[in-house]
């Protein structure tokens, strides 16, 4: 059975985001990681592990429009190669799976599927942070 897991959105200020979702929702920076051209930060509060995944791409100064702010949502699941298997069967169109290490260590075994509405909806294997 697959588990959301968490949804992303693109923020021109991340501290500006950080406050905005710790003042309306209670969420608060679980893990922040920090990449050449973007950085991550995953925020969540007590009541549960579904996380607001904030992606800050370096050198952004132009808001973002509605339309390209979103980034997906995602779902975790056991078996990541026999889900993409699953998806191509059934003519779903999956992405090929890729790969994100850091440190030298997997970090992400993933890939992205769109909705019928062309929205991305990321599939991760269950591992590391992404349970």
């Amino acid at each position: 059975m697959a588990k959301a897991i968490h949804m992303m959105v693109r923020v021109l200020d991340e501290r500006r985001s950080v406050d905005f979702y710790d003042r309306a929702f209670g969420l608060k920076i679980a893990d922040r990681f920090d990449f050449e051209d973007f950085t991550l930060v995953y925020l969540r509060n007590p009541e549960n592990d579904f996380e607001v995944e904030l992606t800050v791409n370096k050198g952004r100064q132009e808001p973002y429009r509605h339309g390209d702010g979103y980034g997906h949502v995602a779902f975790a699941v056991d078996d990541l190669d026999a889900e993409h298997g699953r998806f191509k069967e059934q003519g779903l169109k999956p992405a090929d799976i890729k790969e994100f290490h850091r440190e030298g260590a997997l970090m992400a075994r993933f890939f992205f599927v769109p909705d019928p509405d062309g929205y991305k909806i990321e599939v991760l294997q269950r591992h590391g942070r992404y349970r």
